[in-house]
């Protein structure tokens, strides 16, 4: 298939195709006249690949785990094969998520009990 029906069926932008190539995580083949053609498991390792993207993990990270995704439905296989070095930064990653989910739930308290004072105030000056 052309980039463009690998796109129209993962909802993830040619763009990002080529870039998930520029960075050695899709492989397509060429044709003679250049154009790229993915096969049908193209379509689950882009998938894949957004996925591993989107929780926050780098290119580097998702590139040495791909090869150990031999069954995608279950990751928990993979870290059995990884590097230690690529364990590590997948725990600095995750390190570094578990801030940002604290810093946001500070955030988040601080923001409810402002409306509540907020709340309170305006019911007492209303009366």
């Amino acid at each position: 298939m052309k980039i463009g029906e690998l796109s129209r069926r993962t909802d993830i932008p040619t763009r990002m195709l080529r870039y998930y190539e520029e960075q050695g995580l899709l492989d397509p083949e060429r044709s003679d006249n250049g154009y790229r053609s993915y096969s049908e498991s193209a379509v689950e390792l882009a998938l894949q690949i957004r996925g591993l993207l989107d929780s926050g993990l780098t290119s580097q990270i998702v590139r040495n785990i791909l090869p150990c995704l031999d069954q995608p439905a279950d990751v928990r296989q993979t870290v059995t094969c990884l590097p230690a070095e690529t364990v590590a930064q997948i725990r600095a990653e995750l390190e570094r998520v578990e801030q940002r989910i604290d810093c946001l739930s500070r955030n988040r308290d601080a923001i409810a009990a402002y409306l509540r004072s907020g709340s309170a105030v305006a019911r007492n000056s209303s009366r």
